[in-house]
């Protein structure tokens, strides 16, 4: 062999080494400036374990594979075993290959846990199965409260109607007698205005429900409002012989909607006023407690039972259904409170004593005072903030077994 054609040889081996060399060192270059980061298999795991739903994977035994902590808490496996219920839907799903709903919830719900756990159940392949549950709680108490509302408006809907329609029947057979057909008017009246002020009722609670807090506050007067709600109370409580006393003015300011804040307050002393005896007292107070502004209203009335003091609350609940049937009461006026209150950032607070009376106590974030030159001149009110109580402002007392 010619001392050309090894030299060929070993110009071409040399190229062919610089080119592996090459290749080799852009291959380690591409590994080593390739971000270290977790592989698919880790990123489905914590995929599993972060979602708000409760998923655990069964293998073709019906054993537990992997599960999410959100499992654990929905009750959907136990000492690393499946609901039974789940585990009997995995076996159906196996051999159908279809996916199938199942009723999770717990048998016997206590405390904090879940009381409506709806689940489904997929298949993965390989005798493989997914269950996924989610807490369905809040929407089925939601559906619940919705049905009893549409059955209580319903109910109470039909009764005044009924009435009206039952006593036009007595005014038509009474035609001939003035006395009877101005006595059964009077009666169709009074159930038409009844009926009137259910649905204005039902009108302002649903405006209510549907806002957090009011878009746009006005500065109020309390001692305004007070006396305003008086005014609206006055004629039912001289029918009764009751009279409402009050303390002096206040000069509170509170920021929300004075139509509204009058509502609510006629709405306790209305209540204050049917549900005592003629000629007992009903009392009105007003103080200025930790930044917040609390108006008082108590009475001598029959009382509230402890484990109904939070019903009282709700949609058409009353505490004597005879004596607010007589009062033309419609069960809304305190559901109406306790709106009112909370969309001007308050609260509405309750003490009451069987054979006692009550005190209900609406609670707004203070806003300012107003002093007695603003108020002769005419002058705007003072904003200014106010955090703690003032010793200058009447304080109303708080032991409520105390006279009025």
């Amino acid at each position: 062999m010619t001392d050309v054609v090894w030299l060929i040889l070993s110009i071409g081996a040399l190229l062919v080494g610089l080119l592996a060399g090459l290749v080799i060192g852009l291959a380690r270059r591409r590994r080593v400036d390739r971000p270290a980061g977790p592989t698919v298999a880790a990123l489905v795991q914590r995929l599993v374990h972060s979602s708000h739903n409760g998923i655990v994977v069964l293998n073709h035994f019906g054993d537990v594979v992997l599960h999410n902590p959100r499992a654990a808490e929905l009750g959907l496996v136990r000492n690393h075993r499946v609901d039974p219920r789940a585990g009997k839907a995995a076996e159906v799903v196996r051999e159908t290959g279809d996916p199938m709903e199942i009723d999770l919830s717990p048998l016997a719900a206590r405390g904090r846990q879940p009381e409506a756990v709806l689940g489904e159940v997929r298949p993965l392949g390989d005798g493989f199965t997914a269950v996924d549950a989610a807490d369905e709680s809040d929407a089925v108490r939601l559906e619940a409260t919705r049905r009893d509302f549409v059955a209580n408006v319903s109910h109470e809907l039909k009764t005044p109607v009924g009435a009206m329609a039952l006593l036009a029947e007595a005014v038509l057979d009474a035609a001939d007698d003035p006395p009877a057909v101005k006595r059964f008017t009077a009666k169709i009246l009074h159930e038409a205005t009844r009926l009137g002020t259910l649905v204005t009722e039902l009108i302002a609670l649903s405006r209510l429900q549907g806002a957090e807090r009011l878009p746009e506050l006005n500065t109020v007067e309390v001692d305004a409002v007070v006396r305003e709600a008086l005014g609206r109370s006055r004629l039912a409580s001289e029918s009764t012989g009751i009279n409402i006393a009050t303390d002096t003015d206040s000069c509170l300011l509170v920021a929300g909607d004075r139509t509204l804040l009058v509502t609510a307050l006629s709405n306790l002393l209305e209540n204050a006023v049917a549900y005592s005896p003629p000629g007992s007292p009903v009392s009105v107070s007003r103080r200025l407690v930790d930044g917040f502004v609390e108006i008082a209203v108590t009475d001598r009335g029959i009382g509230i039972a402890e484990d109904e003091q939070q019903r009282v609350f709700e949609r058409f609940y009353r505490v004597d259904r005879a004596r607010s049937r007589a009062t033309g009461g419609t069960g809304l006026g305190l559901a109406i409170v306790k709106h009112v209150a909370a969309n001007h950032g308050g609260e509405v607070r309750l003490w009451s004593k069987l054979g006692t009376g009550s005190t209900f106590t609406l609670r707004l974030p203070a806003h300012g005072l107003v002093t007695p030159a603003q108020r002769t001149t005419g002058a705007p009110p003072s904003s200014k903030g106010i955090e703690h109580s003032d010793p200058a402002v009447p304080v109303a007392s708080t032991d409520h077994g105390g006279a009025l």
